[in-house]
């Protein structure tokens, strides 16, 4: 199969899938407000326009499938509904698929215990209540226009140009421990199988957690990536006594274990990194 994807905020993650669906054919084509971003987009074979569009109508008339994974603005407003639901929502079922990548921090703080799609939403951060309030605003897209819409609620993303080697390699590397503390991750790669999946079996209003099978302390991970460098694995640093900024440390305000079985048992994804030991092992590789 493969149709016309409009990604809307071509970014990361985005570019990953759309060089996937490129190389089987597929007509891709992304947003960004960077000229030079717009540049790598071209040369990985997709199509590029600078946001934001000057005709959003013409900009959603080819599309098959779309996917957004722009975040939230400055007071929480989604920028791709801004600008786009009218010309959206005048395709709706037209539209084959469509996906929104939103972000576990929906779930806020569940004192490292096990969470799955039908918890309830209880947001602890501003950046969880403004994916929230996205989240709403697709549904109700959805709802008024009939656009196929999946939520895909993604854990930490790693993967190219996106590990912890370059850090441990220059001695800036910290273990920074809290007792209790687990993170959610997810390669890159493994989030285009997610998504690929899904496009294989649509089924709109679906929300799927998109993690691996392992929360781990995050000073695991740094010791791993020192244990594959052959270096010294760095000391650990207490929570409490470590200098962190206000960003950084509110990551650590929360804890909890996401489970992935929907997108096993529904969409039938196996994963190629279903923990950071795999997806390390991998990234050393390809930077090697």
């Amino acid at each position: 199969m493969t149709g016309t994807l409009l990604s809307l905020g071509h970014g990361y993650t985005a570019r990953a899938f759309g060089r996937r669906l490129t190389a089987q054919g597929w007509r891709v084509i992304g947003t960004t407000r960077s000229e030079e971003t717009a540049e790598a987009i071209r040369a990985e074979g997709a199509e590029a326009v600078i946001w934001p569009p000057t005709d959003p109508t013409a900009l959603a008339r080819d599309a098959t499938h779309v996917l957004a994974s722009a975040a939230p603005g400055r007071g929480g407003t989604d920028p791709v509904l801004a600008m786009m639901s009218d010309a959206l929502a005048a395709r709706g079922a037209g539209i084959a698929w469509a996906g929104y990548l939103s972000t576990t921090a929906v779930y806020g703080d569940r004192g490292g215990d096990w969470v799955d799609e039908s918890a309830d939403l209880a947001p602890s951060s501003a950046r969880g209540h403004a994916r929230v309030d996205a989240e709403h605003a697709w549904r109700d897209l959805m709802e008024r226009s009939g656009l196929p819409v999946h939520i895909f609620r993604l854990a930490g993303i790693y993967g190219p140009g996106r590990g912890p080697f370059q850090k441990v390699r220059d001695g800036k590397a910290r273990r920074i421990v809290k007792l209790g503390q687990v993170f959610g991750r997810i390669h890159v790669d493994d989030i285009a199988s997610v998504l690929e999946a899904s496009i294989a079996r649509p089924r709109p209003g679906a929300v799927y957690n998109v993690c691996d099978d392992l929360p781990a302390p995050p000073e695991d991970v740094i010791a791993e990536a020192a244990r594959l460098l052959n270096l010294p694995v760095p000391p650990a640093i207490a929570f409490d006594d470590a200098d962190m900024t206000p960003m950084a440390r509110s990551f650590y305000a929360e804890c909890k274990r996401t489970s992935n079985r929907l997108l096993h048992d529904e969409l039938g994804v196996a994963l190629a990194y279903p923990s950071y030991r795999e997806g390390l092992a991998a990234l050393l590789a390809t930077d090697a």
